[in-house]
């Protein structure tokens, strides 16, 4: 990947719009991340993927990205050398990027495990070629400059927003040393994820974004909730919960009360007598429960059961005579 541009190393034209840019950047990192990618050069393929996003991201450093391609021979500096804005034929070296690791344990308290796919790692890997630009601009003389903070996407189960949950988190973060040497460090973080939490607020970890230097205080952390999206479960208007409730054909026609088990427990539900499959009965106030919490929505699945023994298929032949004796 080291011989291709920017473009080729995402996959898209020269000319692909934010959105073409954005997906192809996923893809290959989902594809490439090494906590889950066999491939043995994983480690730099992601770096180089980083890069290129982080460039082709910003339409500044784009516009200069293009400037540099339509002049390959580059800027004369006063020393002679070549100056390609800061981007050069190999970015920045294999050692040049970021790549931050999460290892978690656990689960919601729902038998759902916490782990790799919980995280969006776009910011986090891309953040490490602004730091090293940043860093080629240290002088001795200049003051204390805060690390930049950094933003993720952490993925929960609708669970976690009902009860609340607590994960502890490890990352491998990048740094560079005065001389622009490229280190790791473990860190190990506590996430406490706060009851009535709502799709897109954001969790602040303070100091745990990119080190500042010259004495410069470290930037922040901002994780992004969003919810795991399940064809029985999910969330819509970032507080209201709709969920698939299975009811047998008796159950349907008779109504009555019934037991549903929900993400926030167990409750007592009175279903209407010709209860019609695709109807929705609305539980106000039990969506997810915020200061003013949403509603819950059960969503009527009209369950029809096997017939697995003569019996069961006498009553069902009854039932056929009649209604069609109607």
């Amino acid at each position: 990947m080291a011989d291709k541009n920017y473009y080729e190393v995402l996959g898209v034209a020269p000319d692909a719009d934010q959105g073409t840019i954005k997906k192809a950047y996923r893809k290959l990192v989902r594809k490439y991340h090494p906590d889950v990618s066999k491939d043995p050069d994983a480690v730099n393929k992601t770096a180089e993927i980083n890069l290129a996003y982080e460039t082709l991201k910003d339409a500044e450093k784009r516009a200069e990205y293009d400037e540099m391609l339509a002049n390959p021979f580059g800027r004369q500096t006063q020393g002679g050398a070549q100056d390609f804005g800061g981007f050069g034929r190999s970015g920045f070296g294999n050692d040049g990027y970021s790549r931050y690791e999460f290892r978690s344990g656990g689960d919601f308290g729902d038998g759902e495990p916490f782990g790799q796919g919980d995280f969006n790692f776009e910011d986090l890997f891309s953040a490490f070629g602004r730091q090293q630009h940043s860093g080629s601009r240290r002088t001795q003389g200049s003051g204390p400059v805060k690390g930049e903070d950094q933003h993720a996407e952490l993925s929960i189960d609708i669970y976690a927003a009902y009860t609340g949950a607590e994960r502890t988190l490890t990352l491998n973060v990048p740094g560079v040393d005065e001389y622009g040497r490229v280190s790791y460090q473990e860190k190990t973080l506590n996430v406490k994820i706060p009851q009535g939490i709502a799709e897109g607020q954001q969790i602040r970890l303070a100091g745990q974004g990119l080190a500042g230097y010259n004495g410069g205080a470290n930037g922040d952390l901002y994780l992004k909730i969003r919810f795991h999206e399940r064809p029985e479960l999910y969330v819509q208007n970032k507080k209201d919960v709709y969920q698939t409730l299975d009811v047998m054909p008796w159950q349907a026609v008779l109504g009555g009360k019934i037991i549903v088990p929900t993400a926030g427990g167990r409750l007592q539900v009175n279903l209407p007598a010709n209860s019609q499959h695709g109807k929705s009965i609305r539980l106000k106030g039990k969506g997810i429960p915020a200061r003013e919490p949403g509603d819950l929505y059960l969503n009527l699945r009209i369950a029809v059961p096997k017939a697995e023994s003569e019996a069961d298929r006498a009553a069902w032949e009854a039932l056929a005579a009649h209604y069609a004796e109607r």
